[in-house]
């Protein structure tokens, strides 16, 4: 029985002992039988915010316990999550142990209850301690390391394992000083060492906690690597760069600026951006709230690429490239504007250069065709213009003969001279070559227009001194009246001038000439004809035609000259006096020329040949083909062809075409004349030739021209005129052919004269070959 007290005397102590550990302990611990709570712990009664047992025991379990995991099962003292409901209602996570007490027979549950959130909420605070990029340090009052967490592993090199204990001076690679950074505000910069010696940037902030501090160390190395980098990026820049506070101050400037505004950049620091002075490209000064910083950070939005002008300090202007933008476009208050600029004075003196010579005649510094065309194009079309088109008469003659360098000085000349005989604000250009084009407004009216070409052109007719010469130019003119309205182009006008200017030249050059509809039609004719003479040469629609020549003494047949014709497949016979002006015109006379002493040559040779005559063939040059190099090739070609013999050929030459360049033709003449033709001069009496000149040239037959035979039977002075001019060519042995022959009494005068040859229509008119030889 002793034994049997003693043992229940010892379970009672324990159960008090465990009754009372179960009171003080900080877990809150209840019992609950059959699902009614019997027994509640003060810490059980503090998590339930319940003031007294009376609140918590007898009532059902399920009015605290909200879930509870694994509920079905037996307790088996595994830790569960569940929720828990205070007696105001509030609910919290807890996590619950759970051990059945008793026997089956009684079954009641002892639950233990810890509150997760506190725990939850400190290993929140160490996982942030350990994402954290900045490294977090907790030393003791003397320095000592108790906390490294890995972002400080990578900042220093240091493990955690070997940071901790050690002092924070040696792995720190600097002393922290705690109590110093809190006395300077808690934050401050400083120079830490990495664990292998290299230099860190550290922004670190200090607080106190328990008997030490916890130390954030901001690794900023990169960041202020870069800061450096773009410092001295800024710095090397040959743009200026200006940063432009809140309060429109400059806070910021790079040498670039300071050079390309003259100004020290200590001395711009702080000055109002106000003060720069801007102005656009037409000159108008910008006002203060239209510069680009102070509009950038008004409105937010960047202003790119503005072309300006700045005026100096020292009062030079310099023309710059300016962008204006946010320093921070994510800062919506817009803060600060960063303003760059490039000087672009010299590339815009360079690009004004370039646009002047793209628009201007290098030779005279007169406006090009571009710049015409653009003025023209550009013209006040509710006012009259007036266009004149110069081009300066036989130019070419002066640039072959003298040189081109004596010609340009000569265009040079002209060009100066037209422009002071023009308003300022009239249009003066040069199209190439010997081509000039003024533009005016101020002579618009008929009489105005008149007055001003023939000033114009007795300007150009002065004297110009060139290399101690003095020269003469002479300038045809082609007007162009444009009315208020007209709509015509810009090219349009200029080629209605070019036409009037062309018609000039056709009746006689120095003169001028208004554009009408009418000449237009007839240029345009001209041109198609042009054209259709091209055509023709290879399309065997030009051909022969031979007007006997006959001998006076035997009333014999003795030669042919060859006239060229021309049917055309749409208009029909064109006359000679149209297309062989053309030809002549369009240089297309060389490859005529080529055509007819093939043509012409091979024919005569296979008449001669078949019908056994002893006949000649007369072909006229023009001027065009005495110029042309290959005429003595051609000739000596169309001989060795064909077969005719060389003394068979006379080739005619005008009298006004040996006159242009006497000594050139006298080359070209003996050239032919080493050939065996015979050289024969055409048209005599209409040119300023004298019988003595021509006799310098060698030639063998002198063709008076029809103008002295027409009429000559009626007039006593054109007869002895014409019996004068065979005296004296009979006296240098020349052959004399009376031209134009057209009636019997003509005739028989010219025989009593003494005249050796004959032709035309009395004596017979051109035709065909097969015709002619056919009577």
């Amino acid at each position: 029985m002793e034994a049997d007290a003693l043992a229940k005397a010892q379970l009672a102590e324990l159960a008090e002992r465990y009754r009372r550990l179960v009171e003080l302990s900080a877990d809150a611990t209840c019992v609950h039988e059959s699902g009614v709570i019997t027994y509640a712990n003060p810490a059980a009664l503090d998590l339930f915010g319940a003031q007294s047992t009376t609140e918590v025991v007898g009532r059902p379990v399920t009015d605290f316990v909200v879930t509870e995991r694994d509920r079905d099962e037996k307790p088996g003292g595994e830790p569960v999550e569940t929720v828990v409901k205070r007696v105001d209602g509030s609910t919290f996570a807890v996590e619950t142990v759970s051990l059945r007490t008793g026997d089956e027979a009684a079954s009641a549950i002892q639950v233990v209850i810890r509150d997760v959130a506190t725990r939850r909420a400190a290993a929140a605070q160490a996982a942030l301690v350990s994402q954290v990029s900045d490294a977090i340090v907790a030393v003791t009052g003397d320095g000592i390391v108790t906390s490294w967490n890995p972002a400080a592993e990578t900042v220093y090199g240091w493990t955690a394992g070997e940071a901790v204990g050690r002092p924070a001076r040696e792995v720190l690679g600097a002393d922290p000083d705690p109590a110093a950074i809190q006395l300077a505000g808690g934050v401050v910069q400083q120079t830490h060492h990495h664990r292998e010696g290299a230099p860190l940037s550290i922004r670190i902030s200090a607080a106190e906690m328990n008997d030490g501090h916890v130390l954030v160390c901001a690794d900023e190395t990169a960041r202020r690597r870069a800061e450096q980098h773009y410092r001295t990026v800024v710095a090397a820049l040959d743009e200026g760069v200006l940063v432009v506070g809140p309060k429109c101050l400059i806070e910021s400037v790079n040498p670039a600026a300071s050079r390309i505004l003259g100004v020290p950049a200590d001395e711009l620091i702080g000055v109002p951006c106000s003060s720069l002075v801007l102005f656009d490209e037409s000159g108008h000064r910008l006002p203060e709230d239209e510069l680009p910083s102070i509009s950038t950070r008004r409105t937010g939005i960047t202003q790119n690429g503005l072309v300006l002008r700045l005026r100096r300090a020292d009062g030079r202007d310099v023309w710059v490239a300016l962008t204006s933008r946010l320093l921070n476009p994510d800062d919506p208050a817009g803060v600060s504007v960063v303003t760059s600029f490039t000087d672009i004075t010299e590339r815009r003196a360079i690009s004004a250069r370039l646009a002047h010579d793209a628009t201007h005649d290098p030779l005279t510094r007169l406006a090009n065709r571009t710049l015409v065309l653009d003025r023209l194009d550009r013209r006040d079309r509710v006012s009259p213009t007036t266009v004149l088109f110069l081009d300066l008469d036989k130019f070419k003659i002066i640039n072959d003969s003298l040189g081109h360098s004596v010609g340009d000085q000569v265009l040079r000349i002209v060009g100066e001279r037209l422009r002071r005989a023009t308003a300022a604000v009239d249009v003066v250009g040069r199209f190439g070559g010997d081509e000039f084009v003024v533009v005016t407004a101020g002579a618009t009216a008929d009489a105005e227009v008149r007055s001003l070409a023939a000033h114009l052109r007795s300007v150009l007719a002065e004297p110009i001194s060139v290399h101690g010469r003095e020269l003469h130019v002479n300038a045809s003119i082609g007007i162009v009246l444009v009315a208020a309205g007209d709509q015509r182009s810009a090219e349009g006008l200029l080629r209605d001038a070019d036409v009037a200017m062309y018609q000039a030249k056709a009746l006689g050059r120095g003169r001028y000439e208004f554009f009408d509809v009418a000449l237009r039609e007839r240029m345009q004719r001209r041109l198609r004809m042009e054209q259709d003479l091209r055509d023709a040469v290879h399309s065997g629609q030009l051909w022969p035609a031979y007007q006997p020549v006959v001998d006076l003494h035997t009333g014999e047949m003795v030669g042919v000259e060859a006239l060229l014709r021309w049917t055309h497949p749409g208009h029909g016979a064109i006359s000679p006096a149209e297309f062989i002006p053309l030809a002549e015109e369009s240089e297309l006379i060389n490859e005529i020329g080529k055509f007819v002493l093939r043509d012409t040559t091979r024919e005569v040779a296979a008449l001669r040949s078949s019908r056994g005559l002893d006949l000649s063939l007369k072909v006229n040059l023009s001027v065009r083909q005495l110029e042309d190099p290959q005429l003595v090739p051609a000739v000596r070609d169309a001989l060795a062809t064909t077969g005719l013999p060389p003394s068979a050929l006379c080739l005619e030459v005008t009298e006004s075409a040996l006159m242009r360049d006497e000594v050139a033709a006298a080359e070209v003449l003996a050239a032919l004349r080493s050939l065996g033709v015979l050289l024969a001069i055409d048209d005599f009496g209409t040119g300023y030739s004298s019988l003595a000149q021509l006799r310098r040239l060698t030639l063998d037959t002198l063709k008076i021209d029809r103008s002295f035979i027409t009429g000559i039977a009626d007039s006593r002075d054109a007869a002895a005129i014409v019996a004068s001019i065979i005296a004296m060519a009979h006296a240098v042995g020349l052959t004399v052919v009376a031209e134009g022959v057209e009636t019997a009494e003509e005739l028989a005068l010219l025989r009593e004269l003494g005249c050796d040859q004959a032709q035309g229509y009395h004596l017979g008119r051109p035709l065909p070959a097969a015709e002619l030889f056919a009577q």
